[in-house]
């Protein structure tokens, strides 16, 4: 699924407010995320302030090449693969979907208005797409029964 400029540059102009309190939004997408699947708050075993640190770098880089697939694509297929040996299944991309937007939606305000959030939502599908089809299709379907 390609974005288009419109919406590559709603992704970044939005995410500009965004960054300067990454902190906090790091911590609104955390709350939000287990909230909705307690069950994930295990995958995180770590400290969550640095956790969250590095989970507003990765979604900047994301945000800042957008335009570049040939330099996002590889790094979002290697993000996936990483995932998948983490343990994480094709359900908790949905789940994290709908927390980054909630956040979005809190941290925004009204400037997350619908083209906003529908650019977000084409942003998160292709991210999310890219990613899970870094694993192996085997791999995906073992997973999916065994959900």
């Amino acid at each position: 699924m390609m974005m288009t400029p419109e919406q590559i540059a709603l992704v970044q102009q939005s995410f500009a407010r965004v960054a300067p309190i990454a902190p906090q939004a790091a911590a609104i997408f955390y709350d939000k995320l287990f909230a909705a699947d307690p069950s994930l708050r295990a995958m995180f075993r770590g400290d969550m302030a640095a956790q969250g640190e590095a989970l507003m770098r990765m979604i900047a880089a994301a945000v800042r090449t957008l335009d570049q697939p040939e330099h996002l694509v590889p790094v979002l297929r290697n993000l996936g693969r990483r995932h998948d040996a983490y343990g994480v299944k094709p359900q908790h991309y949905d789940t994290v979907g709908g927390a980054l937007i909630a956040t979005l939606e809190q941290g925004l305000g009204p400037a997350f208005d619908m083209p906003t959030r529908a650019a977000w939502v084409a942003m998160y599908t292709m991210v999310s797409r890219t990613m899970q089809a870094a694993v192996p299709q085997q791999e995906q379907e073992q997973m999916a029964a065994a959900a």
